[in-house]
């Protein structure tokens, strides 16, 4: 495994040696963000893997059972007995996936509407779900015994889907540190190679606290370090999606040899390729912000993401997880593409590889909207403003459940060419609305003629001082309507 290791970290040395990018800020703030991304603003996240089968609180079962007298911890006492005996390892020959189907999921998330998909190709559990030369641990060996990230990114090149992939490879450090604490399956299984390894003890205070000590060694980087680099080789993914921790400053010269070594891999295979990154984990402008569960309350003048889920409290499958309703986020992705994002939705899949009917209902509404109104979506860019209207969403992180009350004076707004797309978030019964921001008198806005998509109504217009007035007689609907409004 050294010789191998060492082989690896040589190839990649050469790689950034060789070529246009170098593994500093400086060189890798000349890498673009990719066109695709700019104009797909929407995309599937995937949460499958070892985790499901428990479907227990969430998908951190595998840390959760081993803090004594959390939830998971008694679940798993009166479920399965004592962790010595049964641990998270022992789930893995129960996790088969028998009705996995790659190119059916596919077929969803295009009737979605999605661009682009980013499974989950490592948890924090460090099980693998693909076929890797680094570990055995993997769901190609084990569990389904499939290779399920190369299923699913040929899948996606079928139906011209961007395929990219999301590791947590960093957690896994310190994430199964509680089970060191008592007698379990983890206690003497630490060593490399093992599932468990590193396993690092009192790292679960670290967790929080980014830089407390004990800092990751530079074994455990490396090993980090190229099993990213594996899956860059082994798929060629367009978007590679870090989750936290690997802000941490012990990562930072790994991630900038990460980051030289993928822009340059893609510069060879002619692709455009994105890093999506939380936190301050890479210096600002060498790949894209990624607002986890939330997002920006204003319009940014950079490109960003943010992931977010059908399920509420879980991002795996899990019983009991309560569901968004499709026009919650079909709102949430046109406030995002508003202020410049795009949104990563992600669903949890059930052990044995079926869509649960909640997250399939919620897909196929959202796609449906997006067929008669994804010109407002696709390739569109920022206007002048994303926002009118009372309501003000909020700035930051795991904001997306607070749900907003949105009138039918908030409007969002996009543009492309000579169109500006105006979607009313929430449509009145008495078909009247004005647009204050489009108001008569504007030196920039010349306005010519004003269409509502899925509609076959001609909407009357005027405009004055106060906005521009629209009203319609047919027009109505739950999920919001699009206004588009052609200029001069």
């Amino acid at each position: 495994m050294e010789n191998d290791t060492q082989k690896y970290l040589e190839t990649i040395a050469r790689v950034i040696a060789e070529g246009k990018y170098k593994d500093t800020w400086e060189s890798l703030a000349e890498h673009p963000v990719p066109k695709w991304f700019l104009d797909g603003k929407f995309g599937i996240f995937i949460h499958w893997g070892v985790y499901s089968v428990p479907a227990f609180g969430s998908e951190w079962y595998s840390r959760n059972m081993y803090i004594k007298d959390s939830p998971e911890y008694k679940h798993h006492l009166e479920t399965y007995g004592e962790h010595k005996k049964f641990g998270y390892k022992d789930f893995i020959p129960m996790f088969q996936g028998e009705k996995f189907n790659a190119d059916e999921w596919m077929e969803l998330f295009s009737a979605a509407g999605a661009k682009y998909v980013v499974p989950v190709a490592e948890h924090h559990d460090g099980f693998q779900m693909y076929r890797s030369e680094i570990s055995h641990w993997n769901a190609y060996e084990m569990g389904p015994k499939r290779d399920v990230l190369g299923e699913l990114s040929n899948a996606a090149k079928k139906l011209g889907i961007v395929g990219g992939a999301s590791t947590h490879r960093i957690e896994h450090w310190f994430f199964m540190s509680p089970g060191r604490q008592f007698e379990s399956d983890i206690t003497g299984n630490e060593k490399r190679g093992d599932f468990y390894w590193p396993s690092m003890p009192d790292a679960a205070t670290g967790m929080h606290d980014i830089n407390s000590e004990p800092w990751p060694s530079e074994e455990f980087l490396n090993d980090f370090l190229i099993r990213t680099c594996e899956l860059i080789d082994k798929y060629k993914i367009r978007q590679l999606y870090f989750d936290w921790w690997i802000q941490h400053s012990a990562a930072k010269p790994y991630l900038r040899k990460i980051a030289a070594y993928y822009y340059n891999r893609a510069e060879e295979w002619g692709e455009e390729v994105m890093i999506a990154y939380k936190h301050d984990a890479f210096a600002f402008g060498t790949a894209v912000v990624d607002m986890e569960r939330g997002k920006f309350a204003e319009i940014q003048h950079f490109p960003w993401q943010t992931d977010t889920a059908v399920g509420k409290w879980s991002w795996g499958y899990a019983k009991g997880n309560q569901f968004k309703e499709a026009r919650d986020i079909i709102r949430e992705l046109v406030d995002t593409v508003s202020k410049n994002g795009c949104m990563l939705l992600n669903i949890g899949p059930k052990p044995d590889g079926t869509i649960t009917e909640e997250e399939r209902a919620v897909l196929l509404e959202v796609g449906g909207w997006l067929r008669t109104n994804g010109e407002a979506v696709y390739g569109t860019r920022c206007w002048k403003i994303s926002a009118e209207g009372p309501t003000r969403t909020r700035d930051g992180m795991f904001t997306d459940n607070d749900g907003y009350d949105y009138t039918s004076e908030d409007f969002r707004f996009t543009i492309k060419g000579d169109r500006i797309y105006v979607v009313c978030l929430s449509y009145p019964e008495d078909g009247k609305i004005r647009i204050k921001s489009l108001q008569g008198g504007s030196p920039y806005v010349n306005l010519i003629d004003v269409e509502v998509l899925g509609f076959e109504e001609k909407p009357r217009w005027s405009r004055d001082g106060e906005g521009l007035h629209i009203e319609t007689e047919t027009v109505r609907s739950e999920l919001p309507v699009v206004f588009r409004i052609t200029t001069e």
